[in-house]
């Protein structure tokens, strides 16, 4: 059975995570939809290219470390950090 302190664990947690989904979904298919407009050169390159490829990465690498840094924040807060052998 589930204590209330489990439960508000898990709903901070899905919270995060569909708030850093949506975030992903807008990077990867809104900077894409919006790319033409996004029509010049950067560094020789278009920007809309760089932006896609080095942009997008930039985020989803800040997405993996904000949700690791907060998971890890949560369990202290909830007592889940504890290692059981």
């Amino acid at each position: 059975m589930l204590t209330q302190n489990h439960r508000l664990y898990w709903r901070k947690n899905r919270i995060v995570i569909a708030v850093l989904l949506g975030i992903w979904f807008a990077v990867t298919f809104g900077v894409s939809y919006f790319a033409r407009s996004l029509d010049f050169t950067f560094f020789g390159w278009p920007f809309s290219f760089w932006v896609g490829a080095q942009g997008a990465l930039g985020v989803y690498v800040g997405i993996i470390g904000f949700y690791a840094w907060y998971l890890n924040r949560l369990d202290v807060q909830h007592g889940a950090d504890v290692e059981e052998d």
